[in-house]
């Protein structure tokens, strides 16, 4: 669950700031990225775990109300519910703290009960905010039954080297490209430099976003840049996994990674025009109409 605190800026440390509004908003990197690939006519299944607790059943709420699958969504008595906090400032930008909860005791076991869906699926969709062992252990079943694995490695954590073999199409931000790449920093000037290395690791495809400077996108064909549209941005709290599920919804469908990219950016501007994180996302008619 999205724990959202709109503030007038970020506060400094040990500072006590007044914030403008609280909202509490169906969330986390998966459901969102879940939702947002649902919002674009996708069949989407979802793998988790929620707690035995209000937040656990709106979350479960919110992915049916959507037509996300959540069969696969498991839920615990021993554990709350994951919860990110989340601060937006009048600028649009944010700063995220997640606390795993209940998506913490996801292992491969889960997985491993649900291999036939996994290995019937167009495309996993995997993130980090569940333990890596159950990463591992999707992107496995996923590569065994030739499904292509997309990996949005954040919240960012070291990547096993077992993990880099098995993913098609990794996409990052500059934060998490700077790490995996071993530079200093990611911006648009070295984007290019970034996603070039990674790609060496084993990806077909690497795509760093680059938020209002658009992404850059690395495969054996060489190093693109592909433009943001502008737009006057209000909460981009949920523009990464928009852009994110929106990118696997066409992929599935068959379009090529240029056609799919194009769309995933537009569905990201209309993202940032509007407040919130599930609630923010458009629908596939509402991205093809802005193209």
């Amino acid at each position: 669950m999205d724990l959202v605190v709109r503030v007038p800026r970020m506060p400094l440390p040990g500072e006590t700031l007044t914030g403008h509004s609280f909202l509490p908003n169906p969330g986390g990197k998966g459901a969102n990225q879940a939702v947002a690939c649902a919002r674009q006519g996708a069949q989407v299944d979802m793998i988790g775990r929620v707690g035995n607790d209000s937040f656990g059943a709106g979350l479960r709420a919110a992915l049916v109300a959507q037509s996300v699958d959540a069969s696969g969504v498991g839920t615990t008595d021993e554990m709350s519910t994951g919860v990110a906090m989340i601060m937006v400032d009048d600028a649009a930008q944010n700063c995220i703290a997640v606390v795993p909860g209940a998506n913490a005791s996801v292992g491969a076991q889960d997985a491993e009960t649900l291999r036939q869906r996994v290995a019937a699926a167009g495309l996993l969709l995997l993130q980090l905010e569940v333990p890596m062992v159950a990463v591992l252990g999707a992107a496995a079943i996923a590569r065994q039954a030739g499904c292509p694995v997309l990996l949005n490695p954040a919240p960012a954590q070291a990547l096993p080297e077992a993990l880099w073999p098995l993913v098609d199409i990794l996409v990052l931000n500059e934060t998490e490209a700077a790490l995996f790449s071993g530079l200093p920093g990611v911006d648009p000037g070295n984007a290019n430099e970034a996603a070039s290395a990674l790609l060496r690791r084993g990806p077909q495809h690497v795509i760093v976003t680059l938020g209002a400077h658009g992404v850059v996108w690395a495969s054996a064909a060489g190093t693109r840049h592909l433009p943001a549209q502008k737009v006057q941005a209000v909460d981009t709290t949920a523009a990464g996994d928009t852009f994110i599920g929106a990118l696997a919804a066409l992929l599935v469908e068959g379009r090529s990674m240029e056609e799919a990219l194009s769309h995933a950016i537009r569905a990201a501007a209309i993202c940032v025009t509007r407040v919130g994180a599930q609630t923010s996302m458009p629908s596939r008619g509402e991205v093809e109409r802005r193209g």
